[in-house]
């Protein structure tokens, strides 16, 4: 179906499964791009990518793709100059691609030495465009659920109250609203039970500021710098000097007292 961009050149929307979210360190397993021409055609190429690295099973649990599914295909550096080829001239578009699959496909291409200059591209974010035009702030939850202009935003109060009755209405809303989760399976997340409610919001982060984090084992690990993914236990073992520069320099006071609780228990548990 002919498109209604106005586009002077080509515009190739692009999106890529990884093995994972660290621009650094994983590696993309599938790339699919949409490729609109200024004559309103298009032309769609997907390829699957042995990712020379294993996927981790709760990536592949979220996108479907499994290391077996891979492990013929090409790498990244047999397709990456083909690739180049079909991106060139084009600009780049995507959902929530400037902040990830943009600099995720430009790492690929630099690890594998190929030129793949975004300097003189349009990058067009459609995720920046829908929370510009469609905000996801109190004063739109309270219009949304409640009915209601918010008036005196960002006042303290005004704010407190809206947000006690948009709880009350999302409570309201979504009892007994089934959505498919992760697994695949149907489930009722929304109960008037406040311990539903903790766990379903509630982040991951050890301390307040995510300099840690709790694994899929619900240890404490880095989230960050050098000792990223590392269990915190381990990282204060074999290096302890880290526990010292943490301290001595310029972290939140939450972080220094959570990683001083776990390096006390720690000591306890020896």
């Amino acid at each position: 179906m002919p498109h209604q961009l106005a586009l002077k050149k080509p515009l190739a929307f692009f999106d890529l499964e990884t093995t994972g979210i660290n621009i650094s360190r994983d590696r993309v397993v599938e790339i699919s791009i949409v490729k609109a021409w200024p004559n309103g055609s298009e032309e769609v190429r997907t390829m699957r990518i042995n990712p020379e690295m294993p996927i981790p099973l709760e990536t592949s649990l979220i996108h479907g793709i499994y290391d077996e599914d891979v492990k013929d295909c090409p790498t990244f550096r047999q397709v990456a100059k083909n690739l180049a080829a079909f991106l060139e001239g084009c600009d780049l578009a995507g959902f929530n691609s400037n902040r990830f699959d943009v600099p995720m496909l430009v790492e690929e291409f630099l690890r594998v030495d190929v030129d793949f200059d975004v300097k003189n591209r349009r990058l067009i974010d459609t995720q920046r465009i829908f929370h510009l035009m469609e905000p996801r702030n109190l004063a739109a939850a309270y219009k949304f659920y409640c009915g209601k202009q918010l008036i005196g935003a960002h006042g303290a109060e005004a704010d407190a109250l809206a947000t006690y009755e948009v709880l009350n209405a999302q409570v309201k809303h979504y009892a007994d609203v089934e959505v498919v989760d992760t697994d695949g399976k149907v489930v009722v997340p929304i109960h008037n039970d406040m311990d539903v409610l903790h766990k379903l919001t509630a982040s991951q982060n050890v301390d307040f500021a995510g300099r840690m984090i709790y694994n899929e084992e619900g240890e404490e690990v880095f989230n960050f710098g050098k000792h990223n993914g590392k269990k915190v236990v381990d990282v204060l073992k074999k290096e302890p000097a880290f526990f010292d520069w943490i301290i001595k320099n310029d972290f939140p006071l939450d972080t220094k007292r959570k990683l001083t609780e776990i390096k006390l228990r720690a000591l306890t548990q020896r």
